[in-house]
């Protein structure tokens, strides 16, 4: 087998598992701590931005941000809800087969030990256990994200921060008036954000560092 053939097999075999470990979840990997602090690197259409993550600000919130960095999951997401001076978010997967499986596999709460500040990564919710696959970047200081809303949904754990690239972060395109639609991502993936969405910035690696 030639070199070049070599490269493309076991590329295509490192995607395949990938893949499987996305579609059926490991569970005893699951279940495994994260290391206790470690960086992502982020490889973006608009240039890379590097995480420093620590476990014990969120310890079950990490240990599913550090296996979908290391399976994948983020790589080719679209940052498809931008609001300036507010938030950064992506994490629906442009595999609509791939949503079905996370989207309901919440992280049980957590209390906040790390504040929404400027720079900071947390996950997404929108009640009780609903943490599960999308993660946001604080534009700036949010610290009423820190705690119980009105709705009674608990505040939102920050678990790293961007410590290098927050100006690449800033740059994250956010001209669409009319947002992305969730329910839509969720179902069709990036074919809908493609033709819908074409401008959108995305990931196009996220990986391990250190």
């Amino acid at each position: 087998m030639k070199p070049k053939e070599l490269l493309t097999f076991v590329t295509l075999i490192l995607l395949a598992a990938c893949s499987s470990a996305l579609l059926k979840p490991n569970l005893q990997e699951l279940s495994s701590p994260a290391p206790p602090v470690f960086k992502v690197k982020f490889k973006t259409t608009k240039g890379n931005f590097v995480i420093k993550v620590k476990r014990r600000y969120s310890p079950l919130g990490v240990d599913r941000f550090y296996y979908f960095v290391k399976h994948g999951y983020y790589n080719n997401n679209r940052f498809f809800r931008v609001v300036p001076k507010f938030v950064v978010q992506w994490g629906i997967n442009g595999n609509s087969k791939v949503n079905k499986v996370w989207s309901d596999f919440g992280i049980p709460d957590e209390p906040v030990k790390f504040s929404n500040k400027r720079g900071a990564i947390a996950f997404a919710r929108g009640g009780k256990n609903t943490r599960s696959n999308q993660v946001y970047i604080n534009l700036k200081d949010n610290l009423r994200l820190d705690t119980t809303n009105y709705l009674g949904v608990k505040g939102f754990p920050a678990f790293g921060k961007v410590i290098k690239g927050m100006n690449v972060v800033d740059s994250i395109y956010s001209g669409y008036l009319q947002k992305p639609n969730q329910d839509s991502i969720q179902a069709k993936g990036n074919e809908y954000l493609n033709r819908k969405f074409p401008k959108l910035d995305y990931i196009i690696e996220a990986k391990i560092i250190d």
